[in-house]
């Protein structure tokens, strides 16, 4: 068990280690410009573009479904005006930018690693080697710029659909005061909130590009390897979001006071 539990933590500050290094080196190259603006707009359009409809369809429904919880119980203590503003302040720091970064995680991570790893299992990867260009250039900073552009304006995407579908539920369903709604969501959100969202969405595409890039490189051979590594990208971007989801909204939290 000892045995066991040594080369689990030795495996896994190893790819700890790696993965530090792939980072180090992609940001280095995305300050150099090496990259091909062709290559950048691709992945702009595949990972920003092609992702709007699942998240406008998870924005919509997470409005609509955290509108009506909350309208079920502020409703008990007369409190039905203020259902708005829970939706928005949610939506904004929490809900938006997690949910968002789960369902582009769930498509393009897993995609980014099943091609990244055929590429290496075929060899392609030593091939852009021999041809004298460097693979964190070609394949990887790319992918990182377009995950670092695509989330922020697909999580803005998502807090502005899931707050409208909020206030239509909200106001036609359930049959609440739109003005006094409109008020109070105004009064309790407050610039800080959507702040915050940014901040995390752009961290977040940081993380699922650079674990899906990382396991696609470094996956085992063959189909099973692929199998694995497209597995595991998927995984360990969610828990990583959802882990860092809590430090960033403590210290976000504390430095925008200041502001």
């Amino acid at each position: 068990m000892n045995g066991f539990a040594t080369r689990f933590v030795t495996e896994w500050l190893g790819g700890l280690g790696r993965l530090t290094l792939l980072a180090k080196e992609a940001l280095t190259s995305l300050f150099t410009l090496k990259t091909s603006s062709r290559t950048v707009l691709y992945q702009l359009y595949f990972i920003g573009v092609k992702s709007q409809s699942v998240v406008v369809v998870t924005g919509a429904f997470t409005g609509m479904v955290l509108c009506a919880q909350t309208y079920l119980q502020f409703h008990k203590v007369k409190m039905d005006t203020a259902t708005l503003a829970v939706v928005s302040v949610s939506m904004c720091s929490e809900l938006g930018p997690v949910l968002t970064a789960l369902m582009v995680t769930a498509r393009v991570g897993a995609s980014m690693a099943a091609e990244l790893g055929t590429m290496k299992v075929t060899e392609q990867i030593d091939a852009l080697r021999t041809l004298a260009t460097h693979p964190v250039d070609y394949l990887v900073v790319p992918r990182l710029i377009a995950s670092f552009v695509s989330l922020p304006l697909l999580t803005a995407e998502s807090i502005m659909i899931g707050i409208t579908a909020g206030y239509i539920v909200g106001v036609f369903l359930f049959g609440i005061d739109p003005a006094y709604a409109y008020y109070n969501m105004k009064k309790y959100t407050e610039d800080t909130d959507l702040i915050i969202g940014i901040i995390k969405s752009f961290m977040f595409g940081g993380i699922l590009a650079l674990i899906g890039c990382y396991k696609g490189m470094t996956c085992g051979e063959g189909a099973e390897g692929v199998g694995r590594a497209t597995t595991e990208a998927v995984v360990y971007s969610s828990i990583t979001i959802l882990v860092s989801n809590f430090f960033l909204t403590l210290t976000l939290s504390e430095l925008l006071k200041y502001l």
